[in-house]
């Protein structure tokens, strides 16, 4: 569930990269006091010839600071086992530095209390949108390092720069620049399609066509419900993030997009958006009835099992889910399907949204040099492939070229016509009683139970815009 994401170095090598990448740093590594040595043992060498013994031996690289590295990190869909793997590696190409790893399902609970204590993890792997909202807590408090000088420090064991290993367009957006203002703070890490999940075994079962357009999707909703069947269900709110975004994209363009997640004054009651809300919906109608009942952190498995029980057509989802229900059972000739949300204007393309999972550096984080160096690690060829095993998918040039089967389906997505959304709501201060995205997605279950209006719905969404509008900063 989302919301649920080397060669050794010459120890001399490794300081110059982190010198170079990280200077300023009250962490810096014992090699730094090798080169004043040095130089002090030459200026006595031309005063006192005899001495050039020692000064010789002092070229020779010291020895390795030995240091803990403290790196938290959400265990998702992808598991555990990738990030112990990835640590000993990155540990075998570190000598002298131990990754204490934690990782949890829900890390926020876990890390929390002892940084309210002043102890903080020098790492975060944790993404913005969860429940808790951890990350989006940090950001309003400015408590996140910027990362903008790790883009530029070279890959460990690589000669290319961390901001080449990068696909275009992941370091312009919000979800890694939080402030508008071109300075990275979040680095994009897992990366995923998302879109509409189904069962292709059932449509070529049944001899439908994959819809199009939504005025197909109501056409084929009213074949399955026949047939008993439904159109759609969900895992939890949570995933109508990136439905609504990309579904946001197609009604208005990028730009009205980028207007509704930077608060734009009565964007979330313009035209384009009143099309979102009704659609939305009117999918609730075609809904299956136990969705809502089980759209929670406990029971949102059983939504995503309908679609394999031939019981719902679609399910919105990124990448991880095939891998999530790996083990559970299916209807004879199951196959994984995967397709954009269909375009809201006649003659559009579809959309999906890209979603990616951020890792992070607190500013209160005391190694703060060997955790540029973790994060640079995470766009190595080795890490890739290491995460890759697990289906986690970094977004490195390239990368999808390894890949496939069903993954290869997924990832060519945007390959196929699918226009490519990216980017999350503009970071603000905090502003008491107010989430968005639990007001614009949270109120989901309440539209399909029927418990609040489309209009009720529209003018929350509009009001707390309003609210965080003012607390932009």
């Amino acid at each position: 569930m989302k919301k649920k994401v080397i060669s050794t170095l010459l120890a001399t090598a490794m300081v110059a990269s982190l010198l170079a990448g990280c200077g300023g740093s009250g962490n810096t590594p014992a090699q730094d006091s090798a080169p004043a040595d040095t130089a002090a043992d030459s200026s006595a060498s031309e005063a006192e010839p005899a001495e050039e013994a020692p000064a010789e031996e002092s070229s020779e690289a010291a020895p390795v600071e030995e240091q803990t590295l403290k790196v938290a990190a959400f265990e998702g869909g992808y598991g555990a086992d990738m990030w112990s793997e990835v640590v000993a590696a990155f540990e075998a190409s570190h000598p002298g530095v131990t990754v204490e790893l934690t990782i949890d399902k829900k890390i926020e609970d876990v890390i929390s209390p002892a940084m309210k204590a002043g102890d903080y993890p020098d790492v975060v792997h944790l993404a913005t949108g969860r429940e808790a909202a951890l990350t989006e807590t940090l950001t309003k408090e400015k408590a996140l390092l910027p990362l903008t000088d790790v883009l530029e420090m070279t890959v460990p064991g690589e000669s290319v720069k961390v901001k080449d290993k990068i696909v275009p367009g992941f370091l312009d957006t919000l979800a890694t620049n939080p402030y508008g203002d071109g300075v990275t703070y979040y680095a994009p890490m897992f990366y995923s399609p998302c879109g509409l999940f189904y069962n292709a075994g059932l449509f070529k079962e049944k001899g439908w066509d994959v819809p199009t357009t939504w005025e197909e999707m109501w056409a084929l909703g009213d074949t399955a419900a026949a047939e008993g069947i439904a159109l759609f269900t969900y895992p939890t709110t949570g995933y109508f993030d990136a439905f609504t975004y990309a579904t946001l994209s197609s009604a208005g363009g990028s730009d009205f997009f980028n207007s509704c997640m930077t608060y734009e004054d009565g964007i979330w009651e313009s035209e384009n958006a009143t099309k979102v809300f009704e659609l939305i919906a009117k999918l609730g109608e075609y809904t299956e009835g136990t969705t809502v009942a089980n759209a929670n952190n406990d029971n949102f498995t059983k939504n995503q099992q309908l679609i394999l029980d031939n019981k719902a057509i679609f399910c919105p989802n990124g990448t991880w889910l095939p891998g999530e229900m790996a083990d559970a059972p299916r209807a004879d000739g199951f196959e994984w399907g995967f397709m954009a949300i269909p375009a809201v204007n006649a003659g559009g393309a579809g959309c999906s949204f890209c979603w990616f999972e951020q890792m992070w550096i607190p500013a209160a984080a005391q190694n703060q040099d060997m955790a540029k160096e973790f994060v640079a690690y995470m766009y190595s060829d080795e890490a890739a492939q290491i995460f890759a095993k697990s289906t986690a998918i970094q977004p490195i040039t390239g990368v999808s070229d390894s890949l496939d089967g069903d993954n290869k389906m997924f990832y060519s997505i945007y390959d196929n016509g699918a226009t490519a959304v990216m980017g999350g709501f503009a970071s603000t201060a905090p502003v008491e009683g107010v989430n968005m995205l639990d007001t614009l997605c949270g109120t989901v279950n309440s539209i399909v139970s029927g418990d609040k209006t489309v209009a009720e719905w529209q003018a929350a969404v509009e009001e707390a815009s309003d609210k965080l509008r003012a607390a932009m900063e």
